[in-house]
């Protein structure tokens, strides 16, 4: 259900570029903004991993240095039957969490300090099997396909905003009419903040899913659950210094600085949410 609800708001963004580009800025227009965006997207899905752990902190560690975090690892990659990622752990007391890489070859997991002090063996392995879940789901993939629809409707509008100010109303330019005037104003107003809407309503549809495939890979949703719990206390009182672009890949949205409307705009479901659908879970093994 959450792959289908996921495909449904993907299926939402790629049409909402064709209608709005075309009123906003004409068949043209919008060509040019999808390949804009296509381009500054690939660049990050490529080197997401480096800017990610960069903007985390993260240093790679060993099995001597994290002969726990190793384990539990081994152990879940296995199951799963996919690579050993690559483990890094950042030093910040912000219990927190997230994988990075395009494809399960090229991945890694990254967990804090924080973290590793606060979760028991059974915690710690519902937080990786999450992760592991997102690498095995390919969410960056998808994820990047978002943010390149996303984009490409932003940067239309942008497009029809200067087009409008010198002169133009944003119609078509390839002989098809100029369109509606007041059609255009209002899909430059409402396609960004739509498209903002459909690719955070795609984040979240991933973490459930993460979630629930976590859970089904450990064989129960105990550890997870106490996992999120505890998360949830302690991320409202120890602030994480972390990009905006790297606290969406974390397992919850780390503390920043406050913001208006943060539920509305958040690339998290809440929490008191996910762990309610994990308690009405049932495990098929």
């Amino acid at each position: 259900m959450k792959t289908i609800k996921t495909t449904l708001l993907l299926t939402g963004l790629t049409l909402l570029l064709i209608l709005g580009g075309k009123a906003i800025a004409g068949t043209r227009g919008m060509t040019i903004g999808l390949i804009v965006a296509v381009v500054m997207n690939g660049v990050s899905y490529f080197f997401s991993d480096k800017i990610a752990l960069r903007s985390a902190r993260a240093q790679p560690v060993t099995r001597e240095q994290a002969p726990r975090l190793y384990a539990v690892m081994e152990s879940l990659a296995g199951k799963a039957g996919l690579p050993m990622p690559k483990l890094y752990i950042s030093q910040q007391a912000a219990p927190n969490a997230f994988a990075t890489g395009r494809n399960p070859r090229h991945a890694a997991v990254c967990v804090t300090a924080g973290l590793m002090q606060l979760m028991d063996d059974e915690e710690l392995e519902g937080v990786i099997a999450h992760e592991l879940s997102h690498v095995r789901n390919y969410d960056i993939l998808t994820s990047s396909i978002a943010a390149t629809l996303a984009g490409a409707i932003t940067w239309v509008a942008q497009m029809g905003r200067w087009g409008m100010i010198f002169g133009g109303y944003g119609g078509s330019r390839d002989g098809e009419g100029e369109g509606n005037a007041i059609t255009a104003i209002l899909m430059l107003i409402l396609a960004p903040i739509a498209a903002l809407l459909l690719q955070l309503g795609i984040s979240r549809q991933r973490e459930y899913q993460a979630d629930a495939s976590g859970v089904q890979m450990v064989g129960h949703q105990y550890g997870l659950i106490r996992a999120l719990q505890k998360l949830e206390a302690y991320n409202q009182k120890i602030p994480m210094q972390i990009s905006q672009s790297t606290s969406a890949l974390c397992i919850v949205a780390p503390l920043q600085a406050r913001r208006m409307l943060a539920g509305l705009f958040s690339t998290h479901p809440p929490l008191d949410d996910r762990i309610e659908a994990l308690k009405r879970m049932q495990i098929t093994r």
